[in-house]
């Protein structure tokens, strides 16, 4: 194989074994980038999350995630079914009752998602500290710039009333 060839459609690099963020790779053909941006869009957490609890009907996901869609809601449970994290199961009545839960593997997930949740709630004091900090930072820069480049016009004026 020639160098820089990917092994397969899909393939972006040995996703096993040691950490390396380039198994994170950027080319849309990646299968972990992929996976990547699927569970971890807002939707799908939210809804991985709320099917954690217990098995939940269309209209009640709808009710329950503030601001989706009919259509997204719609999007976001057939790509995770697609994926194997949830389960869609429909019950021959009239109207047909359709219900969603998460699968093994979903809950599996589910662990994740809330490790991350606990990550973020022990920490978001200090990353609203350093986010405070970072925009006091940039606005000094800011003004800084701005009177930079008020001395420069007012340089550039004064050498061109010089010269007149």
């Amino acid at each position: 194989m020639e160098d820089g060839t990917s092994k397969s459609v899909g393939y972006c690099g040995d996703t096993g074994g040691d950490y390396d963020v380039l198994q994170w790779d950027t080319r849309e053909d990646c299968e972990v980038r992929q996976i990547l941006d699927r569970v971890a869009d807002k939707w799908s957490l939210l809804v991985i999350a709320l099917l954690d609890r217990r098995t939940l009907r269309f209209t009640e996901l709808r009710r329950m995630i503030d601001g989706i869609s009919q259509r997204m809601l719609t999007r976001t449970l057939r790509h995770l079914e697609r994926d194997g994290l949830v389960g869609r199961t429909v019950h021959p009545t009239v109207p047909p009752r359709v219900d969603y839960e998460l699968t093994p593997m979903g809950a599996t997930l589910h662990e994740t998602i809330r490790a991350l949740v606990t990550w973020t709630e022990e920490h978001q004091n200090q990353i609203a500290a350093a986010r405070a900090a970072y925009d006091v930072r940039v606005a000094a820069e800011q003004q800084a710039a701005e009177r930079e480049a008020a001395e420069r016009k007012a340089v550039a004026r004064n050498v061109l009333a010089g010269r007149r």
